[in-house]
């Protein structure tokens, strides 16, 4: 096995070669990112294994923060709004690193091969710390496969496998096997989650997610903090000032239609929020997303 420090320098120098603006890769579900700069971003993520290659960054999900350096890779299980910053990424210095999607039809057939017991208990859909040397040498050959494409189709789906594997048997298996689990507390309460995200726009009844979860609303509400660090309600507002981000770097002009089309009956509200989570109004922070860059988490 090579070292860890080598390891890392081989993954930073294919990142640097292969990035791309929409982050994709011809390796489905493999994603590539270079930030070059520290400013807050907001995002919607959906469950992706991160290898932090150079750099570090800071993820705030409610009221929790967690941050990662060149070496460690986070861990999300579910989708989620978070806010985070590269720390002291520029073009001189960017940061570097790759993401894997992490899929509960690739996952679920490998719990089976996996005598480790865990738990279907809920804890937070978010995990950092360092990488192992197998899980680092593993994301280099998989790497390694951009420049032998002919190789992509038969040996992309091996390695992510054993990828996921290092996974399953290393510190992060309890987290990882609640993706693959159809049982689990995250499984249940992600179907509430893909319905906010579906259909925040609309009005929300906790009774209704509740029963979409197969939960009494109070445990409901308990597994749902327990996993997204955030209510319900917190929840769908951030879903909805996040959308119309993204709205308004194409339609800056329409502020007011994007207000309403996520869900604002009133206008004045929508800015007041949308300022206290963003730091700006919508009207300034227009132009400013229309120059932004795809990240990872």
């Amino acid at each position: 096995m090579a070292d860890p420090d080598l390891l890392l320098a081989e993954i930073r120098d294919r990142i640097s070669v292969h990035t791309t603006p929409d982050m994709r890769t011809p390796i489905d579900g493999l994603l590539l990112a270079r930030m070059e700069s520290s400013d807050p971003e907001y995002s919607l993520t959906e469950p992706l294994l991160v290898v932090m290659a150079q750099g570090a960054k800071q993820l705030l999900l409610g009221d929790k923060v967690y941050e990662y350096r060149a070496g460690d890779v986070l861990i999300v299980t579910a989708d989620l709004p978070v806010t985070g910053h590269f720390i002291e990424a520029s073009p001189d210095q960017p940061s570097l690193g790759l993401g894997l999607v992490l899929r509960p039809a690739t996952i679920a057939p490998l719990l089976l091969e996996s005598a480790r017991p865990g738990t279907t208990s809920s804890g937070p859909a978010m995990a950092t710390g360092p990488a192992s040397p197998e899980l680092l040498d593993a994301a280099a050959r998989l790497l390694r496969l951009l420049d032998s494409p002919a190789d992509i189709p038969v040996l992309a789906p091996m390695i992510e496998r054993e990828i996921l594997w290092r996974l399953l048997t290393g510190p992060y298996a309890d987290v990882i096997r609640q993706i693959g689990l159809a049982d689990s507390s995250l499984t249940h309460i992600s179907r509430a989650i893909r319905w906010i995200r579906d259909n925040y726009a609309e009005p929300m009844r906790i009774a209704d997610l509740a029963s979409l979860a197969g939960m009494s609303p109070a445990a409901f509400h308990r597994h749902f903090r327990a996993i997204t660090a955030l209510s319900p309600l917190q929840f769908q507002k951030r879903i909805r000032l996040q959308e119309a981000r993204s709205l308004l770097a194409s339609h800056p002009s329409d502020i007011a239609g994007i207000g309403h089309l996520v869900g604002y009956d009133s206008p004045s509200q929508f800015n007041r929020e949308y300022r206290r989570l963003f730091g700006t109004p919508p009207g300034q922070d227009a132009a400013r997303l229309r120059t932004t860059t795809p990240h990872l988490p």
